[in-house]
């Protein structure tokens, strides 16, 4: 009996049809909601890329009181704006009865029995509050300096000044409420309705109050709830049902599609009418393209970025746009670019492997040329100190003299007055990442014909040569006397959190983040057997230590194996250099594992910090089976997929179909690769042929097949010396 005649008998027996799940219907916010040591994912309830992102504010998931409701926030975990509640008791109230999706938000509270309900539009929302004893109390109050006032006998307005730009609000209700506004600073108002059920819509605007009020009318201009809902779900329907999978289970599911969710937090298009207020220069700008915000770039250069490219393209144009309009606007390529300007955390050039992993995968449309002047001044100008961007100082005159970013004794005083007093030198991690980044910029330089700078930049990428220690075995601090730090620990050695030497993560995990130039890599490594074992070595090595006192140091480093870190971005590519190396059937088998053991659909489902979608593409990458592992090599490597069937839409109306016949829980290890029908002894693809279209169909098996794609001449392109662009076509 097919699933026409099953649903045929139920429609006449009076039993509900059987009916696949909608994407949407597969997510669950809440998972991740519980940090395992750092902080949560929260329920964010959004448009996808959209300005306005609300969640309840409480300190997790299973924090039983809600403080309130912002408008909208600030940046994934940097702060919110104005404060939303409802009924007459100040402060936190405890909360039952929550249903939260990415397009709705309900919840009940406990004493008062109030319902608070929410649905997004881009550049506002509409919240409906339901009261059981009649009289109707909505509470809102600035969370940064500013005023709200009272609009009428219905509406009101505000605005709030933080870092040093302003937001706005305007706001309606659905009938006539007495609003007071108290305190000499305004930051407080109260409305009053008698009324069972009152809503409240708004719009948020950078620009201004009237702005503010336009971006309502426009988005909200009926008191239709269910139809805004309505349309918030079918948007996110259309962007998650891109991708179609089948097989695997109900969880597998619904950790994909709320990963593919999670993706879609930043950037944020904050574009207003044709105009955007600038942070970077503090300005209104018009322009015919849209201007996004908001955007970790250490974070989402490996994941979420090469994610965005393939899915698509064309906004992350506008998002490469966008930062060349910062750097227009700031004189310097920003790193994180977020609401208030370039919040400069972490360490790196790593816009660089994003604008060189956009052109060589054909993405086009942004200014290629004034991306590359900003980007390699940013390298030869800017200074390379974590949590710093702006001009550079003797440490970075250093390290383009010597070829590497010195590091200091720990019982040595710190000389540089700019080195951050946390975040510290980094050095290790500074030296390697600025490798690579300058390898990226090296490849921009020979595509737009700079010679000259092709040839610096590409000997400023064999800079991590130079903290390589051939006696230990290590990626190595060394002091400005060309001295190995001594004694140094490579598990636990480098100061609060590893960053006097690297960052956030050991010398284990940092051994392998040269991304440019595996190749040469293994070579330092004794070759590619010596590379293998020292894989091996990574995920079986034991801490030597107690966890409590390992992630003492290093919270960052939760989802251990070993001494691989499956919860921080610098081990993304780790698990797939089995690939490379001759043994991909290992990559096969650990990559189950990372996958089933470290993210679940559950509140602790997240191994550590997601960060607005870097953690999170690099899960949808790997369940799809297949990953970017350089940035600016068109090229994915192969894994093992969860599901049995893949089916990603394209932009260009196309579809990429990706078949795992006889996969299973066992059945992990790809036995035969076929693409459009034609046999590959390979375990890897060039973007092009997925960007194209196709069917790619893996036979897979519970024992490994060890000869597939093991050969030196079927490895994937992994050296320095390659040039990207002869891999943009088939």
């Amino acid at each position: 009996m097919n699933r026409l005649h099953i649903s045929i008998l139920a429609l006449l027996l009076g039993f509900p049809t059987l009916r696949a799940a909608s994407p949407v219907e597969s997510v669950d916010p809440t998972i991740g909601g519980v940090g395992i040591i750092l902080v949560p994912t929260r329920p964010t309830v959004h448009l996808p890329n959209s300005m306005v992102r609300m969640y309840p504010m409480r300190k997790d998931q299973i924090d039983d009181q809600i403080q309130s409701f912002p408008l909208t926030i600030i940046s994934h975990r940097l702060g919110e704006l104005f404060a939303l509640m409802p009924g007459t008791k100040e402060g936190p109230a405890a909360w039952d009865q929550e249903v939260t999706t990415p397009y709705y938000y309900s919840t009940r509270f406990d004493d008062s029995l109030i319902r608070t309900e929410f649905t997004p539009s881009e550049r506002g929302g509409l919240f409906r509050f339901t009261f059981p004893h009649g009289k109707a109390v909505v509470r809102l109050a600035n969370r940064f300096p500013g005023e709200l006032r009272a609009e009428g006998d219905n509406a009101l307005s505000g605005e709030e000044r933080f870092n040093n730009m302003r937001a706005f609000v305007y706001g309606e209700f659905n009938t006539p409420v007495k609003t007071t506004v108290s305190g000499g600073d305004k930051k407080r108002l109260v409305a009053q309705a008698d009324a069972g059920t009152v809503e409240f819509r708004y719009g948020i605007s950078f620009i201004s109050v009237l702005q503010a009020k336009r971006n309502l009318q426009k988005e909200i201009p009926v008191w239709k709830f269910e139809k805004t809902k309505r349309a918030a779900q079918e948007r996110w329907n259309k962007v998650l049902g891109q991708i179609e999978v089948k097989g695997g289970t109900d969880a597998q599911r619904r950790v994909f599609y709320t990963s593919l969710y999670r993706t879609y937090e930043r950037m944020v298009n904050i574009t207003e009418d044709g105009c955007y207020y600038s942070a970077f220069d503090h300005q209104v700008h018009a322009d015919a393209r849209p201007f996004y915000v908001d955007n970790w770039i250490w974070d989402t250069f490996r994941a979420l970025e090469p994610l965005g490219l393939l899915l698509n393209p064309a906004m992350e144009a506008d998002q490469l746009q966008s930062y060349v309009r910062m750097y227009e606007q700031s004189g310097w390529m920003p790193s994180f670019a977020v609401l208030w300007g370039d919040y400069a955390c972490m360490n790196g050039n790593h816009a660089a492997g994003w604008f060189a992993d956009a052109w060589f995968k054909g993405v086009r449309d942004f200014d290629v040329g004034k991306a590359y002047e900003g980007l390699r001044k940013n390298s030869l100008e800017a200074t390379l100190l974590p949590w710093r961007n702006g001009p550079k100082c003797a440490l970075d005159d250093f390290h383009h003299e010597h070829g590497y970013f010195p590091s200091r004794w720990p019982d040595e005083k710190e000389t540089e007055p700019l080195v951050h007093h946390f975040e510290n030198r980094q050095s290790v991690a500074v030296t390697l990442g600025t490798a690579y980044d300058d390898w990226c910029i090296a490849q921009l330089a020979k595509a737009t014909q700079k010679d000259a700078d092709h040839e610096l930049f590409m000997k400023r990428s064999g800079y991590y040569k130079n903290v390589w220690n051939a006696k230990k075995g290590f990626m190595w601090p060394k002091d400005a006397k060309g001295q190995w730090i001594e004694p140094f620990d490579p598990k636990f050695g480098g100061g609060q959190g590893g960053r006097a030497y690297y960052d956030e993560n050991n010398a284990y995990t940092y051994n392998w983040d040269v991304l440019h130039d595996f190749d040469g890599l293994f070579q330092l490594m004794g070759g590619r057997a010596g590379a293998e074992a020292r894989l091996d070595e990574l995920f079986r090595e034991g801490l030597d230590r107690s966890k409590y006192e390992y992630w003492a140091k290093f919270p960052d480093s939760t989802g251990l194996v070993g001494q691989f870190v499956m919860a921080n971005e610098p081990s993304f590519s780790t698990p797939y250099l089995y690939n490379l190396v001759g043994a991909p059937w290992k990559t096969q088998k650990v990559m189950r594992t990372l996958l089933n053991t470290f993210f679940t659909d559950e509140l602790h489902g997240i191994p550590g910090d997601e960060d607005g979608g870097g953690m999170t593409a690099w899960v949808v990458f790997s369940m799809m089976g297949f990953y970017p592992i350089t940035p600016g090599v068109p090229v994915y490597v192969l894994g093992s997929p969860v599901f049995d069937r893949v089916s990603i839409r394209l932009p260009n109306a196309k579809t990429f179909t990706l078949e795992a016949n006889k996969n299973s829980s066992d059945n992990k290890y790809i036995q035969s690769v076929r693409l459009n029908g034609k046999p590959l002894d390979r375990l890897w693809l060039r973007h092009v042929e997925i960007a194209n279209g196709g069917r790619l169909v893996l036979e897979m098996g519970n024992t490994p097949n060890r000869k597939l794609g093991v050969a030196p001449e079927t490895l994937p392109p992994c050296s320095a010396a390659i040039n990207p662009q002869t891999l943009a076509t088939p």
